[in-house]
């Protein structure tokens, strides 16, 4: 079990990247626990938080697409030795602004788009360049499961210590920490060594390699189709996370500990989950994973929505982490095992398009429905969503199935009939 669990650490690239990138994720946690918990304190309003994370991440949806085209346009190991140097620049800033105390939530934002702006390109290069860390293929499965559960991981890590140094030191040594874990993925990256050339071509206009990306997707409906599930969850489920300053600060009448102790009880139970999907062996039925997770995750959520015991709702939030962890896990590794190499780049930008532009957008109908009808009604309409998405996309996938089991069928049919009448 052991050696199935861990088994892309064989190749020597990925642990370098594995180890870096696991320090770097929790000071990014860290920062985005305390930017949250800074603007929640600062104004007292979801729809703010809610503003805030569309600051952040409405600007990889608008430049996706581009930084899709960069991946597979130019070297992925160049572009995200710069944007992880971007990275650093941008928690240098963020660090600087809070420790001079003399800082409005509206300059807090402004950062935060320089940085939704750097992960438009950051997260296509990083996610394709996996591919090219893992030398054997059959592993790659298997590092984007460790690349989820690193996540996770820190998301456990991050906010728990986050909670911790906010109360104890303020925000401004948070960012500072951030920023250093930076070096420790720039250093990883400089030691790596490729044994071939990271593919990248430069011969198609850039228009046109949009429009290939697009074609490419369309005639594979099979990817088309996670990455609309991935959309519908983004922008009706997964913004949950909108809420829980509210729940840290009114319903259970806390602090930023508070507030990060429950971001690190949803961590943890997505580090399980991805635990669970780094154990599969190969050839594992991953859809219905997906859809069995969205299933534990609509269910965890109507747990938690309306819980006054803290400890009670600490236990839902880990159910709720464990299902929500399959949402980009799971789509990100059937998209990376299925696309093809060339246009690996351009698939997971409409993937993180996806993502980044529904997220954001989720956030602030969250966040202003939350205003309307209150936060613990709002948590419990997403888990009913979810409960919906389950059922319409279970639907949708089984016939994607039955059609395609048909063309293969068909098209054994025509080959038999060719060889006989030859």
């Amino acid at each position: 079990m052991k050696i199935e669990t861990f088994r892309a650490f064989r190749s020597r690239n990925y642990r370098l990247f594995f180890t870096g990138q696991s320090i770097s994720l929790i000071g990014t946690w860290m920062q985005k626990t305390s930017v949250t918990w800074v603007v929640y304190i600062m104004t007292g309003s979801n729809f703010m938080v809610g503003v805030t994370l569309f600051a952040t991440q409405f600007p990889s949806f608008l430049l996706s697409l581009f930084g899709g085209v960069v991946s597979d346009r130019y070297n992925r190991y160049k572009v995200l030795l710069t944007t992880q140097i971007l990275s650093l620049i941008q928690a240098v800033l963020l660090t600087l602004l809070i420790l001079l105390k003399h800082f409005t939530v509206f300059e807090i934002l402004a950062i935060s788009i320089i940085l939704g702006i750097i992960n438009a390109f950051d997260v296509p290069a990083r996610q394709a360049l996996v591919y090219d860390m893992v030398d054997d293929k059959a592993d790659l499965s298997n590092a984007i499961a460790l690349n989820s559960s690193m996540v996770n991981l820190a998301k456990v890590a991050g906010p728990v210590v986050a909670g911790i140094v906010l109360e104890k030191f303020g925000a401004g040594i948070c960012f500072m920490l951030n920023a250093v874990s930076f070096l420790a993925v720039i250093i990883s990256l400089l030691f790596m060594r490729f044994s071939k050339p990271i593919p990248h071509n430069k011969s198609k206009k850039v228009m046109s390699e949009f429009k290939d990306g697009f074609a490419y997707l369309k005639a594979t409906p099979s990817i088309g189709l996670i990455i609309l599930f991935l959309a519908i969850m983004g922008l009706l489920v997964l913004p949950y996370n909108t809420l829980i300053p509210y729940y840290a600060n009114v319903i259970f009448k806390g602090h930023a500990s508070t507030f990060g102790w429950l971001n690190g009880c949803i961590g943890l139970g997505a580090l399980i989950g991805t635990i669970f999907l780094a154990s599969l062996k190969p050839g594992a039925d991953l859809r219905r994973i997906l859809l069995i997770s969205t299933l534990i995750f609509g269910v965890g959520l109507i747990l938690f929505s309306h819980i006054a015991n803290f400890w009670v709702a600490s236990f839902f939030a880990v159910i709720m982490g464990f299902g929500m962890m399959a949402q980009v896990t799971v789509s990100n590794t059937i998209i990376q095992t299925t696309v093809a190499p060339e246009m690996r780049g351009r698939v997971i930008s409409y993937f993180a398009m996806a993502f980044f532009g529904m997220l954001p957008l989720g956030a602030l109908v969250i966040g202003g429905l939350s205003n309307l009808i209150g936060s613990p009604n709002t948590i419990l309409a997403e888990g009913i969503a979810a409960l919906i998405i389950f059922c319409v996309f279970s639907f949708l996938m089984r016939k994607e199935i039955l059609k395609r089991k048909i063309e293969i069928e068909l098209e054994i049919e025509d080959s038999t009939d060719l060889n006989l009448s030859q």
